[in-house]
């Protein structure tokens, strides 16, 4: 079987984003919806408007986002407006938080943990993605790249409970931090795969290793970056592109790389990928292909 390609640039510029984009031979088709991660309030580190501008205007594409399930600025449509508003993504593009009415179930017969994942609803209005992923760190899952923007990402309120809690219904907040951690990383990979089956060939994945802190965008007192840019990253294939970013850091000679390995490696991070590949979503096997 080829290795699923995946093309590199070390021009930190939004220029680069959609050089990578159009690298991937790709044209995303209809309307096409925009995740990523637009910050919790009070966190430094996530891509801002202005970075990822050039990229989100070549494709007419509409920013998504989902609320949370914890307590913050982003976990009630009302509140999550306002802080979109505030951190500059309003003013920029249209945006849409796909369960500010209701969810819906998508299916994974084949789960290791869950056999359902729980999304917005009106991510059915979209005729294709671009996950447009900030690759870091993460309190729980060790990192955060393609998988985590297209599982936790996308789930709603509910459905982040629900992964978190590796399937139980209406869970509380409390409830997140005492789920068995593995089964927390497998059920990850279950909800991805649903995202990934609903828009087969019509989504395509861009990570930017920037401002790479060992925490979470979704940190509101978030640790500044431990080690320098990396680059920008795109594949068709998530799992392919998350393995080349967490090479990409393995490989490096920047001191603050043993801090952000402790925190994948503690976290047991690249569980999430494995388990991911077993699903079928893509290989860990891939070719690196440097552009200008």
């Amino acid at each position: 079987m080829e290795k699923a390609k995946v093309y590199f640039t070390n021009k930190i510029e939004g220029e680069s984003l959609v050089k990578l984009y159009e690298k991937l031979e790709v044209k995303l088709p209809g309307k096409v919806a925009v995740k990523l991660h637009s910050g919790e309030e009070g966190n430094q580190n996530y891509m801002k408007p202005a970075f990822v501008k050039e990229i989100i205007n070549h494709i007419n594409g509409t920013v998504v986002e989902c609320n949370t399930a914890y307590e913050g600025a982003r976990n009630t449509t009302e509140k999550h407006i306002e802080l979109i508003k505030k951190h500059g993504w309003s003013k920029h593009f249209t945006v849409d938080i796909l369960d500010s009415e209701e969810d819906e179930i998508l299916e994974n017969p084949n789960g290791e943990m869950i056999q359902k994942n729980f999304v917005g609803a009106k991510m059915k209005n979209y005729d294709s993605m671009l996950v447009l992923s900030h690759f870091k760190g993460h309190p729980m899952g060790g990192f955060g790249g393609a998988i985590k923007n297209l599982s936790i990402g996308l789930a709603s309120s509910r459905g982040k409970s629900y992964i978190h809690t590796s399937g139980m219904e209406n869970a509380s907040f409390d409830g997140l931090m005492t789920a068995d951690h593995d089964s927390f990383l497998k059920s990850m990979a279950d909800a991805a795969k649903t995202i990934t089956d609903f828009y087969q060939d019509k989504i395509v994945y861009i990570n930017a290793m920037v401002n790479m802190s060992v925490d979470c965008d979704c940190c509101s007192k978030a640790e500044d970056p431990c080690m320098q840019d990396i680059g920008i990253l795109s594949s068709t294939d998530p799992i392919a592109l998350d393995q080349a970013c967490i090479d990409l850091i393995y490989n490096s000679n920047d001191p603050g790389r043993d801090k952000l390995i402790e925190r994948i490696e503690s976290r047991n991070g690249l569980l999430t990928i494995e388990c991911a590949e077993k699903q079928g979503m893509g290989s860990k096997e891939y070719e690196l292909i440097s552009i200008d």
